[in-house]
């Protein structure tokens, strides 16, 4: 793995994944899609990883989109396409990322530390829970682009905002502050700068206690379900999901734990 993304495990079942081009506001080049993406694909299949945390190195920018300046090679691009050809085939790739991170089982919190503009307003909005630190600052620059939304952006904010202030937001380039992120539910919550990792760590920890499978049925039922066509469709999806999950060894040592009031040790069976 290259340098621009720094992988640790602060808690046991808690990966972090840093984005590290502190230099560069922590823009992406065409390489770094290909490897955030396989990131996520090892992960999903990693049953001992069972929280992820997305955040980025240095203090001032979480993400601020592409590097215009130094893009780096889209080398899954066949040679000799036009423009247009060359556009489909790198965002069909870029815009690949907020779909994997919704597909993970794991659940998935964004520590969003600084601005973040252009298309790395999809991390936050694709992510479970999104804190955000005091002097973070959402911008949707996107319109240097020529469009106001990329990457589901206009299917995402919508839903976590609603549709009046998502308008306001894709259409202006208005810059959202932290507090009223976290008052318009664009983040769960602002938090002081040097308290967003142990807060996205405490919300971790209470994740990590519950039962694998169970958390894995319930991010699909959550997601899903926003979808629903029918309050009983959603009953429908949580009910096979509760007999999955109770079918599990797991079930039973996190019952187990309760009564005994210590830590449940899961096996993943």
């Amino acid at each position: 793995m290259s340098e621009n993304f720094l992988v640790d495990e602060p808690l046991e079942g808690v990966k972090r994944i840093t984005i590290n081009r502190p230099e560069s506001t922590n823009t992406f080049q065409f390489e770094m899609y290909t490897e955030l993406a396989e990131l996520f694909k090892q992960i999903k299949y990693d049953p001992r990883t069972r929280v992820v945390i997305l955040t980025a190195a240095g203090n001032r920018h979480f993400c601020t989109g592409h590097d215009l300046k130094n893009p780096g090679t889209a080398d899954w691009v066949p040679d000799g396409v036009g423009k247009p050809f060359f556009s489909r085939y790198t965002i069909d790739v870029i815009a690949s990322l907020p779909v994997l991170m919704r597909n993970l089982p794991q659940p998935v919190i964004c520590a969003v530390n600084g601005t973040v503009a252009g298309m790395a307003l999809a991390f936050p909005l694709a992510a479970d829970i999104t804190l955000a630190a005091k002097s973070a600052k959402f911008v949707n620059a996107i319109h240097n682009a020529g469009s106001g939304a990329e990457l589901g952006i206009s299917y995402l904010l919508p839903r976590a905002v609603g549709a009046q202030r998502a308008a306001e937001f894709l259409y202006t380039s208005r810059p959202v502050l932290a507090d009223e992120a976290e008052r318009i539910g664009l983040v769960l919550k602002a938090v002081p700068d040097e308290e967003l990792q142990d807060a996205c760590l405490e919300i971790a920890k209470n994740i990590v206690a519950n039962v694998p499978m169970g958390i894995w049925v319930t991010k699909q039922s959550l997601w899903q379900n926003m979808n629903a066509g029918s309050l009983e469709q959603a009953i429908e999806l949580e009910s096979r999901g509760v007999y999955v999950a109770q079918s599990t060894e797991d079930k039973v040592e996190k019952q187990k734990a309760f009564f005994e009031k210590r830590a449940p040790q899961f096996s993943f069976k």
